[in-house]
Order: C-alpha cells, then sequence, then structure tokens
C-alpha cells in the first residue's frame, strides 16, 4: 500500500511543480530535459537488483524502453503546458481520467468481461473530462486539445507499463526499466535542445536545470512506484489503476483549487463528480 501512497502524492506534486514553472518563469521544455536525467539517476542509485542481471534481458525489454520514452518526454511537455494553460486541475483529470482508455486496452488483451458497471464507468469518464476541460471565456480555447491528447496518450502509457510488469521477463526490475526509459527520453529531449541553443531558437539558464531536478524526483516515483504497486498489491491491475487515479484527481484538484486559486466553475463541479464517480464504479466493477 505504501508504493501506491507514494504513487499518489507524486503524480499529483507533478501539476502543482508545472504551474508554479509559469510563475518563475521556468522553460518547460528544458525543464523537462533534466528531468529526466534526475530520474534517471534515481533508478540507477536505488536500484533492487545488479545492473548486471537487468542488462541480461535487454533484448527483450528493450523496445518496451524505447515506446515508453516517447511517450514519457512527449506527454510531459504537453502536460506542462496544459498546466499552465488549462489548469492544475483539468489538466489532472485528463491525464488520470486516461483509465477508461486503458482499461479498455486490458478488457481486450486479456479477454476480460464487459459488466454494466464498467461500461457505465467509461462513460462518464468520457463525460467528466468534457465537462471539466470545456473552455470558459478567459482561458484559451485553442489549449482544448492538450486535454485530449493527454487523455489518450497516457492510458496509452498506462496499459504499456501494465503490459512490462506483467510479462515474464528474466531479472526483471522496474526501477531500472523506469530509469532506463527516463534515460531515453533525456537523450531525446537533449538532442532537441542541443539543435535549439545551436539555432538560437532559446536560451539556456541554470534555473532550468534546478527547476527540472525538482521536477525529476517525484516523476521518477510517480512511473516506479506505479509499477511496483501492480506487482506488490493482492488487487486487480485495473483496481490499483482505479484508486491511483481518483485519488491524485481529487488531490491535484483541491492543489488548483486552494493554493493556485482556480476557478471552480458549476459545470467543472459536475464533471469532476462524474469523473470520481466514473472511477468509483469501475473500482466496483473489479
Amino acid at each position: 500500500m505504501t508504493t501506491l501512497i507514494l504513487s499518489i502524492l507524486a503524480s499529483s506534486f507533478i501539476f502543482a511543480i508545472f504551474k508554479l514553472f509559469a510563475k518563475y518563469k521556468i522553460d518547460t521544455f528544458q525543464a523537462i530535459v533534466f528531468n529526466y536525467f534526475t530520474a534517471f539517476s534515481c533508478g540507477y542509485l536505488f536500484p533492487n537488483k545488479p545492473w548486471s542481471e537487468f542488462s541480461e534481458n535487454i533484448s527483450s525489454w528493450g523496445i518496451y524502453a524505447v515506446i515508453a520514452a516517447v511517450l514519457f518526454i512527449s506527454l510531459f511537455m504537453v502536460m506542462g503546458k496544459s498546466s499552465q494553460l488549462n489548469g492544475v486541475a483539468r489538466t489532472s483529470v485528463a491525464t488520470k481520467m486516461s483509465m477508461s482508455v486503458s482499461l479498455i486496452a486490458m478488457v481486450i488483451y486479456y479477454s476480460e468481461s464487459m459488466g454494466g458497471l464498467k461500461i457505465v464507468g467509461i462513460l462518464l469518464a468520457f463525460l467528466g473530462v468534457i465537462l471539466t476541460s470545456k473552455s470558459d471565456k478567459t482561458e484559451k480555447s485553442s489549449a482544448t486539445w492538450m486535454l485530449f491528447v493527454l487523455f489518450f496518450g497516457s492510458g496509452l502509457l498506462d496499459f504499456l507499463l501494465n503490459i512490462v510488469q506483467s510479462l515474464p521477463f528474466t531479472h526483471f526490475n522496474s526501477s531500472m526499466f523506469t530509469a532506463i526509459g527516463f534515460l531515453a527520453a533525456g537523450s531525446i529531449g537533449l538532442s532537441v535542445l542541443i539543435v535549439q541553443l545551436i539555432r538560437r531558437k532559446t536560451t539556456f539558464a541554470y534555473k532550468n536545470v534546478v527547476a527540472g531536478i525538482i521536477l525529476g524526483i517525484p516523476n521518477y516515483f510517480s512511473i516506479n512506484m506505479l509499477i511496483e504497486s501492480y506487482s506488490q498489491l493482492d488487487w486487480q491491475d485495473s483496481s490499483v489503476l482505479s484508486v491511483l487515479n481518483v485519488s491524485v484527481v481529487l488531490l491535484a484538484s483541491i492543489i488548483g483549487f486552494i493554493f493556485f486559486k482556480e476557478q471552480l466553475t458549476k459545470l467543472k463541479l459536475f464533471g469532476l463528480f462524474a469523473s470520481v464517480s466514473a472511477i468509483v464504479l469501475l473500482y466496483l466493477a473489479n
């Protein structure tokens, strides 16, 4: 249970950190790049097993790490911008309600049955995202597309992480797999950053490195602890994902409304209620 709680706290803090980037004029992309090298360092310094054991299996898990790396950096970039333009609460809901996408994928992949509660829960999940992503007059409507990218992209990433921990890899260790994915994502981002610096499309600042370090620690634990929760808890994987997401939605929303004074309209409140109801139904359906 400790691993799940750590994943919930870490995931919620990520949204708040992104929100603070705008206040302190942090270059989101630069911070994201250095965040991945920080996350890689966490996995490298604190592995559960020796790296030599895990490296024996690189041919079987390598492709999954590369796919995860691409999703890590692309979704994180969108998440950072969305937290600033759409708000912490709306971004967290769009990201965490993506569980409906991953649950559908799990049902198909594992040939699970689809009961009435699960179907209603998935429909409520879509309703929750639509309502909470509806732009107010004071918000930039052009940023709404980011919420839907996060919704489907995060669902694909959740499903990938679930598949990885369920495959019979020899000497598999979540911290090492996560670290490799983060290293690949950081390498991709650093390559892009170097090109931008050479073409003078951006300016380097050390504060972005510091911001990346602060972001990288909870980012590592949010992913690694989720994978650990799948294997440690005596629950169905969909139940783990359900509890994680409803907790993050509630905590991130509270952070957004209280500490960042985000506007809570009746429509968004109903959207949050629909989202929480969806996760409860999905949990009961397991």
